[in-house]
């Protein structure tokens, strides 16, 4: 199956998600499959305009949820429960996930267990044991305009690149020494696609748009402690030899 024809539930819970990255959420979903499902869940008597403002131009389902108990966040829970049920449905290949909160942690590695994908949109505040959890996680940081241009200027490696923000990005230059290290050849060589694989399964929420590049193999040559080259139709990297 093409990744594109894959069937995606995606359940967004709108305490915890900004109503200003829609537009380009579905647009990076879109990569990942199709979005054959999309709910939205919270307490829609109480605010929440945003959000409401956008649920019919993406015929996005809302989720009424009242808090019956406060201090008990009861929109969670329904999220949960409609998760499980589309899982036993088996009409779905993957679950994205739309939220900055721990709580869907467990969920999240229910849903791998039983073989499907899983996607987590967060801010960069989200705590790791959920970003872990994801096969792939993207902040959301990354779907608002005024975080777009950067100095892609050359790096050296020994510190980060000038476009990232927020401590919980991870250290791009030693993921990817890192990377090539693990993939490499006699020569040192490591081709680009097995670079990216591994770095995103030690790193589920690394992305090169985290550091003002649009790619991967972008962001590699900002770093003047790589060298790189193309064969066979193949970009490939090492780490540049000191003389």
């Amino acid at each position: 199956m093409n990744i594109t024809d894959k069937k995606l539930a995606v359940l967004i819970d709108a305490d915890n998600a900004p109503a200003d990255i829609i537009d380009r959420l579905l647009e990076e979903i879109a990569k990942y499959g199709i979005a054959s499902v999309k709910r939205i869940y919270g307490d829609w008597s109480h605010g929440l305009n945003k959000w409401k403002a956008a649920l019919l131009p993406h015929a996005i389902i809302p989720v009424q949820q009242f808090a019956y108990t406060k201090g008990k966040n009861a929109t969670d829970m329904a999220l949960v429960i409609d998760a499980m049920d589309l899982l036993y449905s088996g009409n779905f290949d993957g679950f994205c996930i739309v939220s900055s909160d721990s709580d869907f942690t467990r969920l999240a590695s229910r849903l791998r267990e039983s073989g499907l994908t899983v996607y987590g949109f967060g801010e960069k505040k989200t705590p790791e044991a959920f970003r872990k959890a994801c096969d792939k996680f993207i902040h959301t940081e990354i779907f608002r305009p005024e975080k777009s241009g950067a100095d892609k200027s050359k790096n050296s490696g020994k510190t980060k690149p000038a476009a990232e923000t927020g401590s919980s990005a991870p250290d791009a230059a030693t993921l990817i020494k890192r990377a090539v290290r693990e993939n490499a050849d006699d020569l040192g060589w490591a081709n680009l696609g097995p670079i990216g694989s591994y770095i995103n399964k030690i790193n589920p929420d690394f992305d090169p748009r985290l550091y003002g590049f649009s790619k991967l193999s972008e962001l590699i040559k900002s770093f003047d402690i790589f060298e790189w080259r193309t064969d066979n139709n193949q970009i490939q990297v090492r780490r540049r030899t000191v003389a």
